[in-house]
């Protein structure tokens, strides 16, 4: 009997003991800290800062003329559009017989196949695949 009255009184102490503590937390944390003092603010602060000067349709619309106006006659013919155009299409024309099939187009994809294609089976496993996930963007050094 004894000893059941002292585990209750034991009890009773150690919750007590609990509550004042936890008191004792509550009103450390809700004392609210004093105000800054406010500083001066520089006057350049103070001052509106300037917006750029807008870009108008016009002088961009002017612009793009002007790229595409490959002899600056004030006309543009359809060879000015796609001369530019002729050198990415070259490349992709590996044969040169002027057509573009379709392994020519996805060359990018049939290279990255036979690269992770390891067994050279014409068949990718689970882990000769996971070899052509994306590499990881590193992430900037700094917290700017």
């Amino acid at each position: 009997m004894w000893r059941f009255l002292a585990g209750a009184l034991a009890s009773f102490l150690m919750i007590t003991g609990a509550f004042l503590l936890w008191q004792g937390h509550a009103e450390e944390r809700s004392a609210l800290p004093p105000a800054p003092e406010k500083a001066a603010a520089p006057a350049m602060l103070l001052q509106k800062p300037a917006s750029p000067p807008a870009s108008t349709p016009k002088s961009r619309e002017e612009k793009r003329f002007a790229r595409a106006d490959r002899d600056d006659d004030g006309k543009i013919v359809l060879a000015e559009l796609l001369d530019p155009r002729r050198k990415s299409y070259a490349k992709l024309d590996t044969n040169g017989d002027g057509k573009l099939s379709f392994e020519e187009w996805a060359h990018t994809t049939i290279d990255k196949f036979k690269e992770a294609d390891a067994n050279r089976n014409g068949q990718l496993t689970r882990a000769e695949y996971a070899t052509t996930a994306p590499k990881p963007k590193p992430k900037p050094k700094c917290g700017c």
